[in-house]
């Protein structure tokens, strides 16, 4: 067991640093592990009953050694809200105040300031009732998570299948883990401790394998529902509302008030063969850290469970996190929004109160309250409608005001032409990303959302019938707020199969849309994107959307014509470019009968554009 702890404290304390080999030998011999057993304290294991106050008990006596090595002998835990640690955090990207007042939050396993922990689950699954997070590391170091398994047995989203279809109504076969009940002729879905007040639908089609929006929500609420037998409903149906069967209706709660996992102001955090079956709210949520990866991590639902869905929002989400974050070989299959989201955040300016001091406001709802500024952090400033950096400081002293104001004091002194609706990003907290060897699916958004100024590497994934753009590159300041810009980005080595049929920018395969009202080809916001080496088997025209991008370049890249989808959408070129500049299009390749061959750009001039040995793209 020691040596298996070598190895993988090896790998936390090196796994971001050029110098493993220098490292290895001096730790293994200095390293010696304490073996801590969840089950020494009071716990039978596979009994069903609570199982919280035995992993509170390890977990203290992990946080008085130097070296824990939490065990969890295999085996199945429960754990229920009773005995749970309750403790107050703002996450980000979760929910507005009138939506969820409280931001108490109910952890079923909380480590908090304790270093060098790695926990082992030995193959076990960590079964949660209730509403609750699973996780939530919080100030803690070098921290490895690895073979455990976490779900739900009552997962907040519910499932059905359409089993029958009349003129008039529909029989839907609910899953068996989806409790209902009906009551005055309509369904209601609950669980344990909760029911869905405000309901979201998403329908998959089992034929062609996508997720569709769709009005599932207000057949629950309006329709008359019949019970035929034990999980079969029987629904009535307005004339205009159509299904099929085969097909399976997804339902959540719009209320993000828990999330699978809370990573918050914590270092070099691995989760590594870590199985997340069920998450409810956004899924894994990484604030203000540094150094992360996500390695053979699987966001999907247990093979045996014949449930479709696995989170009812984002699958890995960061906010305002640096170092490297690093997801090597994951799956990502069941979400209702995007498998991964990477992103700061944008405070507008809302008052300057001395030379060197402001006050500013976290802007969207759902994302206040939380620390976004220490001393030293390095600051730009941005113009909303352009966002172009203008000018840039150094945080002196930090005052929070409220939930939603921060005071910053400043190095130097403000920059001169400050302009209504102005923001400022912490440069600070930005990261390095790469992504490789993961799989995307079944997800009716996109499948990677990424704004960071660090190196970006996106390398041999494959995304398999995303409702939206396999990769977005946004950013912005008057929607989401979530920042920033992006300076060098490689996209290299994926196979992108029948994306964008349900939106996003141009329903283009791959978007680089920012969210600039006034795009000037002299102020690009993104610079130095190559997308090269790629695989686009597509039914329809769009294949890349960019906007306000200085250094563009399509290389070496293959298009497949596909038949399963029908094209549907309304843009019907293949590349469109918008006040873009330097772009090179070369040695592209293609099979089948694509649609266009086509190039479009706006805002700029043709000879914006090089197309080098490409014999199937020309300028529209």
């Amino acid at each position: 067991m020691n040596e298996i702890f070598t190895i993988l404290i090896v790998l936390i304390f090196t796994y971001f640093n050029n110098s493993y080999a220098q490292k290895k030998d001096s730790i293994q011999k200095e390293i010696k592990s304490t073996n801590i057993y969840v089950s020494d304290y009071g716990h039978v294991i596979n009994n069903y009953t609570n199982a919280v106050d035995a992993i509170c008990k390890a977990l203290e006596a992990a946080s008085k050694v130097e070296f824990p090595y939490l065990i969890f002998p295999y085996g199945r835990y429960d754990i229920w809200p009773e005995g749970a640690a309750h403790k107050e955090y703002f996450i980000s990207n979760t929910s507005t105040k009138d939506e969820c007042p409280s931001k108490i939050k109910t952890i079923g396993i909380l480590i908090k300031n304790i270093k060098n922990l790695i926990i082992e689950g030995s193959g076990s699954t960590i079964m949660c009732h209730g509403k609750m997070v699973s996780f939530v590391v919080d100030s803690c170091e070098n921290i490895v998570i690895t073979n455990l398994s976490i779900d739900f047995e009552r997962p907040t989203m519910s499932e059905a299948k359409v089993v029958n279809i009349t003129d008039n109504s529909v029989d839907l076969a609910i899953h068996k883990d989806s409790k209902y009940s009906i009551a005055y002729n309509r369904i209601e879905w609950y669980g344990e401790g909760w029911s869905s007040k405000i309901l979201h639908t998403i329908e998959y089609d089992s034929a062609t394998e996508t997720m569709h929006y769709s009005n599932w929500d207000k057949i629950f609420i309006n329709s008359e529902a019949t019970e035929l037998s034990h999980n079969l409903v029987r629904f009535k149906l307005p004339e205009d509302f159509h299904t099929k069967i085969g097909n399976i209706v997804t339902v959540r709660d719009i209320i993000r008030d828990q999330v699978g996992m809370f990573i918050v102001n914590s270092k070099n955090v691995t989760l590594l063969d870590v199985n997340m079956n069920y998450m409810h709210g956004l899924g894994i949520v990484s604030q203000f850290s540094e150094n992360l990866s996500m390695n053979h991590v699987v966001c999907a639902p247990n093979p045996y469970s014949g449930r479709l869905m696995a989170s009812s929002a984002d699958f890995m989400h960061f906010s305002g996190c640096k170092g490297l974050i690093d997801i090597k070989n994951c799956e990502f299959s069941g979400a209702h929004d995007d498998p991964i989201n990477i992103h700061g955040t944008h405070l507008r300016i809302i008052k300057q109160i001395d030379k060197d001091k402001i006050v500013v406001r976290f802007m969207h709802g759902q994302s206040y309250g939380f620390t976004a500024f220490y001393i030293g952090d390095e600051i730009d400033f941005i113009h909303a409608d352009q966002l172009v950096v203008y000018s840039n400081n150094k945080v002196k002293a930090v005052k929070r005001l409220n939930d939603y104001e921060i005071e910053l004091t400043l190095v130097s002194p403000l920059p001169k032409g400050i302009e209504e609706n102005d923001c400022i990003e912490n440069v600070t907290w930005t990261p390095s990303v790469h992504i490789q060897g993961c799989k995307f699916s079944r997800t009716n958004t996109r499948g990677i959302l990424l704004t960071t100024r660090r190196k970006v590497v996106i390398e041999n994934n494959k995304f398999f019938r995303l409702g939206m753009s396999a990769i977005l590159i946004a950013d912005d300041a008057m929607n989401w707020y979530e920042s920033g810009m992006v300076n060098n980005v490689l996209i290299k080595g994926n196979e992108f199969v029948d994306c964008g049929y349900n939106g996003g920018p141009g329903n283009a395969v791959i978007a680089i849309a920012p969210e600039n009202t006034n795009p000037d080809i002299k102020k690009p916001v993104h610079r130095n994107i190559r997308i090269e080496n790629n695989i686009f088997k597509t039914y329809d025209y769009p294949i890349l959307f960019a906007k306000s991008v200085d250094g563009l370049i399509f290389k070496d890249n293959k298009i497949i014509h596909t038949n399963t989808l029908i094209h549907c959408s309304e843009n019907k070129f293949n590349l469109y470019f918008d006040a873009c500049s330097n772009v090179i299009i070369e040695r592209t390749s293609s099979k089948g009968n694509i649609l266009g061959k086509n190039i479009h750009y706006d805002r700029m001039k043709s000879s914006n554009i090089k197309i080098l040995n490409d014999k199937v793209f020309h300028i529209n």
